[in-house]
C-alpha cells in the first residue's frame, strides 16, 4: 500500500482528474480525503499500486494544471484502520440475473 498526498488549487474539475487518473487505471480507492490547507487544497489517497504505476500516476497528476505537488509515502495507522474498516463491510446483493426478467427490469 502507498499513500499520495496530491496538493492542488481547487478549481473546477481538478479533484476529478485527479481521481480519474486512478480510476482509469483499475486502481482501487481504499481511503480517500480531502482536506484545505493553507496554500489551497489536499487529496490523500491510500493505493495499492506497483512501481510502475507511481511513476504513472506522478506524471499524470504533475501534467494536471491546478496540481501543486504530490508526494507518495507510507500510510499511517489511521489510514490502514480506516481502509480495513471499509473494506470489510459487506455489500448489497444487487446481481440481477439474466434469467429473471421480471427482476432486470425492475433494477
Amino acid at each position: 500500500m502507498q499513500a499520495f498526498h496530491v496538493h492542488y488549487h481547487n478549481t473546477q474539475g481538478t479533484l476529478m482528474r485527479i481521481l480519474t487518473s486512478v480510476s482509469r487505471r483499475g486502481i482501487e480507492l481504499s481511503y480517500v480525503q480531502t482536506a484545505a490547507i493553507e496554500t489551497g487544497y489536499r487529496v490523500t489517497m491510500l493505493l495499492d499500486v506497483t512501481a510502475r504505476q507511481v511513476g504513472q500516476l506522478s506524471r499524470d497528476w504533475h501534467a494536471i494544471v491546478d496540481v501543486v505537488d504530490v508526494r507518495a509515502g507510507m500510510p499511517t495507522q489511521e489510514m490502514l484502520q480506516q481502509a480495513g474498516h471499509w473494506t470489510s463491510l459487506p455489500l448489497p446483493n444487487t446481481a440481477v440475473s439474466a434469467l429473471d426478467p421480471a427482476r432486470a427490469a425492475m433494477a
